[in-house]
């Protein structure tokens, strides 16, 4: 409790000294609101307002509320007032823009709509859901076989392979996972030529004993389906360093039309150590050939303590890699803190900045950074304040759905819907929300029969989205 009151108090004195430091000059036109915020109360609450206001309100959200804290502050929680700073009209001004914020968050508050003809609007058409599979927990990884038939990698540790008539067989010969946490059985994939060598690749949280503890990380094996088995099993790549974490495995599997294999590996909780430094694999995105080596080509192959198979660093936790088919460019997305979830379109050797760079700050509402950009750290094509908690995503392929063509598709987690993001070339241009409220979607994939399918958890079902209604 001491610790917390002096934490609060110093933040107070913190922001009361920024405000002596900035105090607007006599004689110059007032400050807009958003400098304002920028100016007196980014040092405390983070740049992104959006990502500040994301939060329960513990003296009210009511204009009122907001007001009373800003003119006379809360000295319990080290909250300075600013009377002498600003008239009532630049703190109404200020409450104006951060009930903009506030309503930028509420408008994902899905829960208060209801649905019960199960029809979903978008823009272009209308949805109905096919339910393909139902018996799973948390649906992590799909890929199509050519039969027809749909794997279902289950973050238990279960691999299902499932028929049209919606029945489940479950797969022998899966590596042992630690399913704890966000670790477990993850992604799936199908090797580019699987019509001859039925080469199937697993992500999942690999673990051993060490020390008298239970240490993981992010593995990648290849065995080769035989029947409702995988026989051969072989770990191909382990990422460096093992850890007690639980949390941030990344995990998310890519082929390129080259056949190399890309690999998101997570922060696993260490933002200060992981994601900057080159000799280790967290925090990066890897690219290897099929068996596991490594392409003379990659960025740091030949730097001396760089782990070679790094081909871009400086992410937090990407549960989203994608291919898209029209150019054969990766995109990512990954997991931000409080706020700052981005999308990113993956070049070779570049850094994407976590943690210096972020539009998000820490869940408990301090700040980590107030950077937003700096040199030679990449910009993401689109970030999410509030966070959505991102995961899965594919690219529209088709003419299933008429407008939706090249759009890139992402899970939301958090807020229970599927994300459309309109691509014009290296830019993402617009989003719409879409499935409003169908649960927290793990993955999203195009299936070779032109469909979208879309995974949601806790309980795990598979559908395909069915457009109706065309306009």
């Amino acid at each position: 409790m001491l610790y917390k009151r002096t934490f609060l108090l110093m933040a107070g004195i913190i922001s009361f000294s920024c405000f002596l430091f900035s105090i607007n000059t006599p004689g110059l036109p007032p400050a807009s609101p958003a400098e304002n915020y920028k100016n007196y109360c980014s040092g405390c609450h983070g740049v992104q307002m959006e990502a500040f206001v994301d939060r329960r309100w513990k003296y009210g959200k009511e204009p009122e509320d907001l007001f009373k804290g800003i003119k006379y502050g809360y000295t319990d929680g080290g909250m300075p007032g600013f009377e002498a700073a600003f008239s009532d009209e630049e703190i109404s001004d200020l409450v104006d823009y951060i009930l903009r914020g506030i309503e930028n968050v509420d408008r994902y508050a899905f829960e208060k709509k209801e649905n019960p003809s199960g029809i979903f609007k978008t823009s272009a058409f209308d949805l109905k859901l096919d339910t393909v599979f139902s018996g799973s927990n948390v649906p992590w990884g799909l890929a199509f076989l050519p039969d027809g038939d749909l794997l279902v990698a289950d973050r238990d540790g279960k691999l299902f392979r499932v028929k049209k008539d919606q029945s489940g067989t479950e797969i022998a010969g899966t590596p042992a996972v630690l399913p704890q946490g966000q670790g477990g059985l993850m992604d799936v994939r199908l090797h580019p030529d699987f019509d001859n060598n039925q080469l199937v690749y697993l992500s999942y949280s690999i673990f051993k004993e060490e020390g008298g503890k239970t240490l993981s990380t992010t593995a990648v094996s290849r065995a080769r389906l035989t029947g409702n088995r995988l026989e051969g099993q072989e770990v191909i790549f382990e990422a460096q360093p093992y850890s007690t974490t639980r949390h941030h495995y990344g995990s998310r599997l890519e082929f390129d039309q080259e056949g190399f294999l890309y690999i998101s590996v997570g922060d696993r909780g260490n933002r200060d150590e992981n994601p900057q430094s080159l000799d280790n694999h967290c925090g990066k995105i890897h690219r290897i050939y099929d068996d596991g080596s490594v392409p003379s080509d990659n960025p740091f192959v030949n730097q001396d303590g760089a782990m070679p198979s790094i081909f871009s660093y400086g992410h937090r936790n990407p549960q989203g890699v994608s291919l898209n088919p029209a150019d054969g460019k990766i995109w990512t997305h990954e997991h931000g803190p409080r706020g700052g979830d981005e999308i990113n379109l993956i070049r070779k050797g570049a850094n994407y900045g976590w943690p210096v760079i972020s539009y998000g700050i820490n869940y408990n509402g301090t700040t980590f950074t107030d950077k937003t950009e700096a040199e030679g750290m990449e910009q993401p094509e689109w970030y999410w304040v509030p966070s959505i908690a991102p995961c899965g995503m594919d690219f529209v392929e088709g003419n299933r759905y008429p407008g939706w063509e090249g759009s890139l598709l992402t899970g939301s987690l958090r807020f229970r819907h599927l994300s459309r993001c309109r691509v014009e070339g290296d830019k993402i241009v617009e989003e719409e929300i879409t499935l409003e409220n169908i649960g927290r979607v793990r993955n999203v994939a195009m299936g070779p029969d032109g469909y979208i399918y879309v995974a949601v958890e806790n309980p795990g079902y598979i559908f395909r989205l069915i457009p109706v209604n065309g306009r």
